[in-house]
């Protein structure tokens, strides 16, 4: 089926069943938050810390604009990495404990925050504007790609839900960014996006008649969009010179180019 955006309720609801999950990962007997995940220098902590930090960021955006726009500027004052791990550390300087409270705390008002919206209102961010139902459907491909990383530090494989679609479908809309922060020109033509859900719906975006496309798996297209593996490592089909080339560029978060991951092939004989 075409690709048809969601209510802001229920991209909200999805926004908290997709927190729900992630601390029932963290929350489980024996988890150590001190376990490095593929992120390199960064534990379960630090990616929690992480996540509380941009929910803090987005509740502000939501609540007080003008101390965003202040936070933002000092933000960009300097490189981004140093900024997200400012934010990082800051986080850390609490115990473990009391960094989950916080994080649930911090969740919370992120739903409260985005749910107050008017319709029609548009959030100021760290990259361009965005509606609350856009920053809504962000807040979940943070925390469903933070999340990976987590899961594989702890070594559980978490089963796939439609609640991808979201990443997905920020993968699509941000395809010209990826282009432009590796300095490349953003294709003129529309691609066409055919992705299976885990449920096994057919999600689709973009002309039939395009002569650029993308399909596959629609984990392997969020895994890609949020450089949480080498396109190598994924069931995707490109057809056209364009789309494979986005394959190799695609980051649907703001910011400079990623580092991306090193195929699995490699990574295992390091």
């Amino acid at each position: 089926m075409t690709w048809e955006r969601a209510s802001l309720g229920a991209v909200i609801a999805d926004l908290s069943a997709e927190g729900v999950d992630l601390d029932a990962l963290v929350s489980a007997d024996g988890v150590d938050l001190e376990a490095e995940t593929p992120a390199p220098g960064w534990t379960v902590a630090h990616q929690i810390a992480h996540l509380h930090w941009t929910d803090e960021l987005t509740t502000l955006a939501c609540r007080n604009p003008i101390e965003f726009a202040a936070a933002r500027e000092r933000l960009l004052g300097g490189p981004l990495s140093e900024g997200i791990e400012a934010g990082v550390a800051e986080g850390l300087e609490v115990p473990a404990a009391e960094l989950l409270a916080r994080w649930r705390t911090g969740r919370a008002d992120v739903l409260m925050a985005l749910g107050d919206m008017p319709p029609g209102a548009r959030l100021e961010w760290i990259g361009p504007p965005m509606g609350a139902g856009t920053m809504a459907s962000a807040r979940i491909m943070e925390t469903w790609a933070h999340g990976q990383d987590i899961a594989e530090a702890l070594g559980v494989d978490r089963e796939p839900t439609d609640r991808i679609r979201h990443v997905a479908d920020l993968g699509v809309r941000t395809r010209d960014h990826g282009f432009r922060v590796h300095g490349l020109a953003a294709p003129e033509a529309e691609f066409r996006v055919e992705l299976t859900a885990p449920s096994g719906a057919e999600w689709v975006w973009g002309p039939d008649s395009a002569d650029q496309a993308v399909s596959g798996p629609a984990i392997d297209f969020a895994l890609l969009v949020t450089q949480r593996r080498h396109p190598d490592d994924l069931a995707l089909e490109a057809v056209g010179p364009a789309a494979e080339q986005w394959l190799t560029v695609a980051q649907a978060f703001a910011g400079a180019p990623g580092p991306g991951r090193q195929p699995l092939a490699t990574a295992a004989a390091l």
